[in-house]
């Protein structure tokens, strides 16, 4: 189905704003390049008009705090059908990256554009607040195509991908409008966005999963506290969907190992509970020392989500366990499938005397 958009000016009537062309679609790859937020608030822009090994320029590449490079690409002058063949085509050429290659790219990219950063660690880190992990890095791929609209069959195509063959494509479309001398945007998925996020982590882990979930959970002066975690047996996440979301993954019984970022693991649990939105979990008789949105006041989308767990091993912060070689990442949850894991878990059951 083919997707419209309106704006109308509220007033005594409503006033429906006059549809424009834009000028070009490089405009709107320059919007974008100005703000990738238009596209995805939680995006690093890593790369504009990237030319492949193959003769061809990417128009757009993102990573996300996943590791997940997003291989985003202008319908320009290409038919719908084109378009989507053009951006796989992009996409099979970036999952043989290594790391290297991909920071290299970030730092052409800073450095054609004068961009304040040019080292692709620190503009990480600056981004998502911690370096990325060398394992994660382009371990999983997305790609979105950016049009004014597409054919029906292209729709097919892109349902068919996501639906059949857990492929992590999508379409977004944009329309312009008009008000007086301003000027306006509208944006629209296809799919969820998170649908394509959950597809880019599952195709993307390479070995077999351990049975144990990792937990960042992410600490704040005027927000999460790590002892009021302890003290009432939870792991939290909020502020977005994208942070509260991973957390449903977990189910009664299942073990999740805690990690503070920057600080180091400091906990492991049973999960007793599914994950409820503050206003279900907080009560009036818990003395909390942290600060957490509850859906009333911040919506559903921004509140903070509890996971109750019993805690197996639970330690402070200054006895964390940080060492070189654990895993780390920026998922609220995550099921990591990498040789870092399997090894994480070991340590940790030697250090804690945990079996």
């Amino acid at each position: 189905m083919a997707v419209q958009h309106g704006i109308w000016k509220i007033g005594s009537k409503p006033q429906a704003l006059k549809p424009i062309q834009l000028d070009s679609e490089e405009l709107l790859e320059q919007q974008i390049f100005e703000d990738v937020s238009i596209l995805n608030e939680s995006w690093l822009l890593i790369g504009r008009q990237v030319y492949t090994d193959f003769g061809k320029y990417i128009d757009l590449l993102a990573i996300d705090a996943f590791g997940s490079i997003i291989v985003i690409e202008l319908k320009k002058h290409k038919t719908p059908r084109d378009v989507v063949a053009q951006t796989i085509d992009y996409a099979a050429w970036v999952e043989g990256l290594p790391t290297e290659r991909i920071a290299q790219i970030y730092q052409d990219f800073a450095e054609q554009f004068q961009l304040a950063i040019k080292d692709f660690d620190e503009a990480f880190q600056a981004k998502f607040g911690s370096k990325p992990v060398e394992d994660e890095v382009n371990s999983s791929h997305q790609m979105v195509v950016v049009a004014a609209e597409l054919d029906a069959s292209t729709e097919r195509i892109i349902n068919y991908l996501n639906d059949k063959a857990s492929v992590a494509v999508n379409a977004v479309f944009f329309s312009a409008f008009e008000d007086g001398d301003n000027q306006y945007l509208s944006r629209s998925w296809m799919i969820d966005p998170g649908e394509t996020e959950d597809h880019a982590i599952n195709v993307g882990q390479k070995n077999e999963w351990n049975g144990e979930y990792y937990a960042s959970f992410g600490v704040f002066e005027d927000g999460r506290s790590w002892e009021d975690a302890r003290k009432h047996g939870f792991i939290s996440a909020g502020g977005g969907r994208w942070y509260s979301k991973t957390l449903f993954k977990l189910n009664l019984g299942d073990r999740v190992w805690v990690n503070i970022p920057k600080t180091g693991y400091v906990g492991v649990g049973e999960v007793i509970s599914k994950a409820i939105v503050a206003d279900d979990f907080i009560t009036p008789d818990m003395e909390l020392s942290g600060n957490y949105k509850s859906a009333a006041d911040y919506g559903e989308d921004n509140a903070e989500y509890f996971v109750q767990v019993r805690w197996i091993k639970d330690f402070s912060p200054r006895d964390a366990v940080n060492e070189v070689g654990l895993f780390g990442n920026q998922n609220s949850v995550a099921q990591p499938r990498t040789s870092k894991w399997d090894h994480t878990i070991e340590r940790l059951q030697t250090i804690w005397g945990v079996k």
